[in-house]
């Protein structure tokens, strides 16, 4: 049966460095994949141009045209201070989209991110689809991000603890366009954000559970009827 599958990040990007395999695999599956942002993704570099927005938006779309996913909304919380917002707002927001799209998997963020954004992200996101006896929702999986999950610490952020590996091998190619798109947002290697490093995150999570190459995620609610 095919699935309506919502993604919630603090940022255009996180989509495609966290689940852009996965997403793919969604979209050849036949399911109906969208996707929600809660902030532009460049506004805490100062003031960030019109140019630079667009660019971003630009990247975002190509991002979706390679992975199979859609846009259902793209909101304006000040990037990089989404803890500077009632959470009650946040909630709200991502409650309207999940009204009308009805998702029975959602992706989201793991709250152990250094990134402010995620972890409040990750909160909003448990918030908004706390159970409820008609709800659509059956499974949350949170996905791990670089530069952001791998620079927490269990001590201070929590941990991510993956429990569910996704073979992408067949869908490698396409994340790695997707990461293109957004060339603007990726490092030189060794930073844990750079196409390489993001190609042996997933090397490493796919040898773990004896595959070449795999996207990981922490299952944290799964409802079988």
């Amino acid at each position: 049966m095919k699935k309506n599958i919502l993604v919630v990040v603090g940022h255009s990007d996180d989509e495609t460095l966290g689940a852009g395999g996965t997403l793919k695999k969604h979209s050849l599956e036949g399911d109906n994949v969208g996707v929600i942002s809660m902030t532009n993704g460049v506004g805490a570099r100062g003031k960030a141009t019109s140019k630079e927005i667009d660019q971003r938006v630009e990247a975002a779309k190509k991002a979706g045209s390679f992975l199979g996913f859609n846009w259902l909304a793209k909101y304006d919380f000040e990037d990089n201070s989404l803890d500077t917002y009632p959470i009650l707002e946040i909630v709200k927001s991502i409650e309207k989209v999940k009204n009308e799209f009805m998702p029975q998997i959602v992706y989201t963020h793991s709250r152990s991110d250094l990134n402010v954004d995620h972890s409040i992200v990750a909160k909003a996101v448990l918030t908004a689809f706390r159970p409820q006896p008609s709800e659509s929702c059956k499974e949350i999986r949170l996905f791990e991000v670089p530069s952001a999950t791998d620079y927490g610490h269990e001590n201070i952020t929590g941990v991510f603890r993956p429990n569910l590996f996704i073979d992408i091998s067949s869908t490698w190619d396409d994340k790695e366009e997707a990461l293109k798109a957004y060339g603007t947002e990726m490092r030189e290697y060794p930073h844990s954000r750079s196409i390489e490093a993001v190609k042996n995150l997933g090397k490493l999570r796919g040898n773990q559970v004896g595959l070449s190459i795999a996207e990981a995620f922490q299952v944290i609610r799964k409802i079988i009827h």
